[in-house]
C-alpha cells in the first residue's frame, strides 16, 4: 500500500515538473519574441499555442509591451504562474522568424520539449552581427538612404563614414548601458556636428541629405509600425507604450539635431543651406 502511494506521489511530481517545464518554455519563447520586437498578438498566440500543443490545461496568458504574465492549472493545487519583465529592446527579425518556425514544429509535434529548450537557448545566446560587420553595414545603409533621398556621390561617401561613426557610438553606449534617450540625443548631435564640420571645411556637400542619411539609424520606424498594428488589433495599452517610445525617440533626435545647429549659429556660423 505504501509503495503504491509513493508511486502515485512520484507520478504527480513528475507531472508537476512537466507542466512547469511547459510553462517555462512557452513564457521564455514569448519573452524572446517580445524582446526582439514582435507584435503583441504574435507573442500571445505563440505562448498559447505552445502550451496547448504540449498538453497544458486551464492556462491564461496576458502580454504587454514590456511584460508577460502566465498561469497554468489555476483551479488545481498544482497551479503555477510566471511573470517576466521584458525591457523594450532592439528589433531582430531573424530571431523572430526562427522562433516562429520553432513554435510551428512544436505545434506539429515534431519537436520535443528538450529539443525546443536547446534551440531556444541558441536564440537567446545568438547576437547580431559582429561589431565590425555591424558598423560597416550601418555605414552602407546610411549611404544608401542618402542616395535615395537625393544625395550625390560625395554626400553618400560622407554619410557612409558618419553612419559608421554613429553605429560605433551606439555599440559603445549599449555596452556601458547608457540611457536610450541620452544616446539618441548625443548620437543625433554627433552626426549633425560631423556634417557641420564637413560643411565648414567646404567639402561641397548637401548638408540636409547628409544629416538625414546619417541619423536614419536612430529612426523608430519599426517601433512606430508595430505600435499602429497593436492599436488596430485592440492592444491599446501595448500600442500606446510603443507609440510613446517612438514619439519620444523622435523628439530626442530632433533635440540633438536642433541643439547642434543652434550652437553652430550662436558661434557665428550663420544660416545653413537647408
Amino acid at each position: 500500500m505504501s509503495a503504491s502511494k509513493d508511486s502515485a506521489r512520484g507520478a504527480v511530481r513528475r507531472q508537476q515538473r512537466k507542466y512547469k517545464e511547459i510553462l517555462h518554455l512557452a513564457v521564455s519563447m514569448g519573452e524572446e519574441l517580445l524582446k526582439n520586437g514582435a507584435e503583441i498578438y504574435r507573442v500571445q498566440e505563440t505562448v498559447e499555442h505552445v502550451m496547448d500543443a504540449l498538453g497544458a490545461e486551464d492556462y491564461n496568458v496576458f502580454v504587454l509591451t514590456n511584460g508577460i504574465f502566465a498561469t497554468v492549472h489555476e483551479n488545481r493545487e498544482d497551479s503555477g504562474s510566471m511573470v517576466r519583465n521584458v525591457p523594450i529592446g532592439s528589433v531582430n527579425l531573424e530571431n523572430i522568424a526562427g522562433l516562429n518556425q520553432l513554435s510551428r514544429e512544436i505545434c506539429q509535434g515534431s519537436c520535443s520539449i528538450k529539443e525546443a529548450q536547446r534551440r531556444l537557448g541558441q536564440y537567446q545566446e545568438a547576437s547580431t552581427l559582429p561589431h565590425r560587420e555591424s558598423v560597416l553595414a550601418c555605414g552602407i545603409g546610411s549611404a544608401g538612404f542618402c542616395y535615395l533621398l537625393g544625395g550625390h556621390l560625395l554626400d553618400c561617401m560622407m554619410t557612409f563614414f558618419l553612419g559608421m561613426m554613429l553605429q560605433s557610438f551606439l555599440l559603445a553606449s549599449e555596452k556601458r548601458q547608457v540611457s536610450k534617450f541620452l544616446t539618441d540625443i548625443l548620437g543625433s548631435a554627433m552626426v549633425t556636428i560631423g556634417g557641420l564640420v564637413l560643411y565648414i571645411l567646404n567639402f561641397g556637400i548637401q548638408f540636409n541629405h547628409v544629416i538625414i542619411g546619417g541619423i536614419i539609424l536612430l529612426m523608430p520606424g519599426v517601433s512606430l509600425v508595430t505600435a499602429i498594428r497593436d492599436l488596430f488589433n485592440g492592444d491599446y495599452l501595448s500600442g500606446g507604450i510603443r507609440l510613446m517610445d517612438a514619439l519620444l525617440t523622435g523628439m530626442c533626435i530632433a533635440i540633438g539635431v536642433g541643439a547642434a545647429i543652434k550652437l553652430f549659429q550662436l558661434l557665428g556660423g550663420g544660416m545653413l543651406p537647408i
